[in-house]
């Protein structure tokens, strides 16, 4: 159980949970090792699962043609799902990668729903958690507009110093929508500073 107090931590943060309530949803979970490299789900799946990090980081991307698109990067203590197709049900557009080995709390949308509906708190932290990521898309789609690659690529370093360090500069430039060029030379600018 000591595997879901990262998870019952994070969820207190939205509203926190009775024990009988936490009980009854924690009966529900998985805890998963997952290896770099492995995925939480594939373009064209569809979602079943929000995963909570216990460790580890993950990349959301999309491949079209023959290019891939970083939309995002999940660290350790986030919620990762390609919300999308878990809210819709179709076939996900986006690709979960690990980029580290990771232990994973996998909570099955079914049971989630089935929690959503026998408990209030449930249902409320549910609601609370996707208003949190319709709040962090639309500010990094502010960011993409409105601030330079340089400033989101700070922002990055200010909050996974480590693991920033560790991503490939493939992944991080199409994150930061800049050339892998554009990105070294920020990096060689910063190590100046």
């Amino acid at each position: 159980m000591s595997d879901l107090l990262q998870l019952r931590h994070a969820l207190s943060r939205f509203s926190p949970l009775e024990d009988a309530e936490w009980e009854a949803f924690a009966a529900t979970l998985i805890v998963k090792d997952v290896k770099k490299g492995d995925f939480l789900i594939r373009q064209g799946q569809v979602e079943n699962f929000i995963y909570f990090l216990n460790t580890g980081a993950t990349r959301n991307y999309f491949v079209k043609g023959d290019k891939e698109f970083t939309v995002d990067f999940q660290f350790q203590g986030d919620f990762v799902t390609a919300y999308y197709s878990l809210i819709t049900r179709e076939p996900s557009a986006i690709a979960i990668e690990l980029l580290e080995d990771a232990e994973v709390v996998a909570i099955p949308l079914q049971m989630l729903q089935e929690f959503y509906v026998q408990y209030h708190n449930g249902e409320r932290i549910g609601r609370l958690i996707a208003e949190y990521q319709y709040v962090k898309r639309l500010r990094r789609e502010m960011d993409l507009l409105s601030r330079t690659a340089e400033e989101r690529y700070n922002e990055l370093m200010q909050r996974h110093p480590a693991l920033i360090q560790q991503i490939s500069v493939k992944h991080l430039s199409s994150y930061l929508g800049i050339h892998p060029e554009s990105l070294s030379r920020i990096r060689k600018q910063q190590s100046k500073n």
